[in-house]
């Protein structure tokens, strides 16, 4: 008698989550090819989720993981790595007791129904960095982040920025001016109302300004958009049923409901005095992340985006791929929108890269300013891009309209690309990726020079352990690095 063995679908991607990320100490990096840039100085910061499961049971969703952060020091004395889980209150207990013990985004805590009513939600700390001059903070949706140790990573415990109040929401998609050195940031809290909390620090993180803005409805606002004088959100055509989430009857995740009737809502905020300056309607659609945005000459907004036609597909995408294996198709493309901010009027929407592609990022220097490149996570013209996670990265130019890719080849996977300024020549960035290959299960550092983005990379470092894939990260320049 034969056993029949069903052969896996599983892509190579999967065996980077398929176990729980191993931490290790500050190490010194082996070159594995090229060479390390001499202008290349600061830190590369990486969050994502390191943990898929406990106790033998998985996450509800990818965005359940609890975060782990990895740090790639570039110094003249050689290039350092550490990586380490952020030590929260909720994954010290959960580790304690071998088990999951609080629910989050997609998942309820365990045991009956009746213990779910007014649970604690886990902090997470899995999506985002911010770096501080005396700290690095790891960044969620719903409550304050955890401050860290900008070099080892050591865990500092809760931070409240000075004006987090009774653990208000911060978001982990802050816009830092590199110009006036201002950090703008939000939180939607759920309470009597839904309010959009808006945040204005100093360059130390201290928020100096904040205000609250009464929504009419909960919906996703993941990202927003900095300008020279604004700050622009877009509501997409979202509800929640409430009541069903208090109850404990369904998840955050399933309690969110898509109305494309109601249109996408855009929210202009002054960014002197946070106040409400106009409010508009347009199409619907759904987006995660948004590039970048400023004011033309004619006083109209310009941003862009990597937009969805709606928001279960991309929801259910990322709650399969914690599993390994995915079967929706959501399908985000980036595109341009032209507004007027003094009535919140959509005036121009076109595509202009019409590939499957997310984690849109500029240069820091750029944030809220005119700007040329975005750079992306790009899925490859190759391959079964339905089961696929992104194999390139690849910076749009809009001048020139054109797209240049690194396809890394078959079973490797980058992470969001991230600019790195040179710290002696401001003509010369870089552009650095996690890279997951899945052909010798090792995680590397690829350095691309940022104009040669089709060329090999200047330089790969190899890293100790599997760094499972992350969300978001950061460059953190040395003192003298030029921002121009």
């Amino acid at each position: 008698m034969h056993t029949i063995t069903k052969k896996s679908t599983k892509k190579a991607w999967a065996s980077a989550i398929a176990e729980p990320a191993k931490e290790f100490p500050l190490t010194q990096l082996s070159i594995i090819f090229g060479k390390v840039p001499d202008g290349l100085r600061g830190t590369l910061y990486r969050n994502g989720p390191g943990r898929l499961e406990r106790g033998g049971n998985p996450v509800g969703h990818w965005f359940d993981g609890d975060g782990a952060i990895l740090a790639v020091h570039f110094t003249d004395g050689g290039v350092t790595g550490v990586y380490r889980y952020v030590q929260t209150a909720e994954y010290q207990a959960e580790t304690q007791a071998d088990s999951f013990l609080y629910g989050i985004y997609g998942m309820h805590r365990p045991g009956p129904i009746w213990k779910r009513w007014g649970q604690k939600i886990k902090n997470a700390a899995n999506t985002s960095v911010l770096a501080l001059p005396d700290k690095l903070l790891a960044l969620w949706e719903v409550s304050n982040p955890y401050a860290l140790d900008l070099q080892t990573l050591e865990t500092k415990g809760l931070d409240d920025l000075g004006a987090l109040d009774n653990g208000l929401p911060y978001s982990a998609h802050y816009k830092r001016d590199s110009q006036t050195g201002e950090i703008f940031n939000f939180g939607i809290s759920i309470g009597s109302s839904v309010q959009l909390n808006l945040y204005k620090s100093d360059a130390t993180g201290k928020i100096i300004q904040k205000t609250a803005f009464k929504l009419d409805r909960y919906s996703i606002m993941h990202d927003f958009v900095l300008t020279q004088r604004y700050l622009v959100f877009f509501m997409p055509p979202m509800r929640m049923k409430m009541l069903s989430l208090m109850l404990g009857m369904t998840t955050f995740s399933e309690s969110l409901l898509w109305e494309p009737q109601l249109g996408t809502q855009v929210l202009i905020f002054d960014r002197e005095n946070l106040s409400l300056v106009s409010r508009g309607e347009t199409d619907p659609w759904f987006n995660w992340h948004f590039g970048n945005g400023y004011e033309d000459q004619d006083g109209s907004v310009i941003v862009d985006m990597v937009r969805y036609a709606d928001f279960h597909q991309t929801n259910e995408y990322l709650r399969e791929f914690a599993t390994g294996e995915t079967h929706a198709v959501p399908r985000g493309t980036l595109w341009q929108v032209r507004l007027n901010p003094q009535t919140g009027k959509v005036t121009a929407i076109q595509e202009v890269v019409n590939r499957k592609c997310e984690f849109p990022v500029v240069q820091r220097c750029q944030v809220g300013q005119p700007w040329r490149y975005t750079y992306i996570s790009l899925m490859p013209q190759r391959g079964d891009i339905d089961k696929e996670w992104f194999g390139a990265i690849a910076r749009f130019d809009y001048k020139t309209e054109t797209l240049i890719e690194a396809d890394l080849g078959e079973n490797r996977y980058p992470s969001e690309p991230i600019h790195a300024e040179d710290a002696h020549n401001p003509d010369q960035g870089w552009v650095l990726t996690v890279v997951y290959d899945g052909n010798s299960h090792s995680s590397e550092v690829w350095v691309f020079d940022s104009d040669r983005l089709d060329e090999e990379p200047i330089c790969k470092l190899g890293l100790p352990n599997v760094i499972p894939h992350s969300f978001h990260g950061t460059w953190n320049p040395t003192i003298n690095s030029p921002c121009t």
